[in-house]
């Protein structure tokens, strides 16, 4: 929501209202969408707004409430699910339908990677950016796409050589694979807006 401001932000979170009903499936030609993120109780912690800003590049806008204070990871994945019930079998965390981040390679360069948020000591945070990273139609696919915010900051695959595990340098496979970013603690599905 492009102007928001945190009070605003507020009393729409307090509100309790229930998402609407999913729609019909969007059509490529849409150039905004949008998400309602939610955490594992499965209320609402913030919006997401994507549109096309013209020149192969989107504005993202982001606001939460409620959330730590600190860096956290914030990432577009591959599949529109978002079910805290689905747990990493691996790690055990949830969201884990969601999918990996949106497109292919390591870390820090998905397709789906974006600026961590810095949520303030009042668990507000809010972020506006613009990135040529994707366009909205990229974000439109048959199985959908989803916003996850991360308990713990990206550190974009930022290892220095002069760091070791297991007599290797450098960034090791987890962090490759999702920054180190922690657990999924929000998750919201993308979602068209005309």
């Amino acid at each position: 929501m492009v102007g928001m401001t945190s009070v605003a932000l507020l009393a729409v979170l307090g509100t309790g209202v229930a998402a609407p009903a999913p729609k019909a499936p969007p059509s490529p030609s849409d150039s905004k969408v949008s998400a309602v993120i939610k955490d594992v109780r499965g209320q609402t912690v913030g919006t997401l707004q994507i549109e096309d800003s013209g020149n192969g590049k989107s504005l993202v806008t982001v606001a939460v409430a409620g959330l730590s204070p600190g860096f956290h990871g914030l990432h577009i994945h591959s599949r529109g699910v978002c079910d805290p019930a689905s747990k990493d079998p691996a790690t055990g965390s949830p969201f884990f339908n969601a999918g990996p981040h949106l497109g292919a390679g390591e870390h820090p360069n998905h397709t789906g990677d974006l600026p961590n948020l810095l949520v303030g000591q009042d668990g507000i945070a809010g972020a506006s950016y613009v990135t040529d990273r994707f366009v909205v139609r990229q974000l439109i696919t048959r199985q959908g796409t989803s916003i996850v915010i991360h308990s713990k900051p990206d550190n974009m695959a930022n290892v220095p050589n002069r760091y070791s595990h297991d007599g290797k340098t450098g960034p090791d496979a987890e962090t490759l694979k999702a920054g180190d970013s922690g657990d999924r603690i929000a998750c919201g599905v993308i979602g068209s807006r005309r």
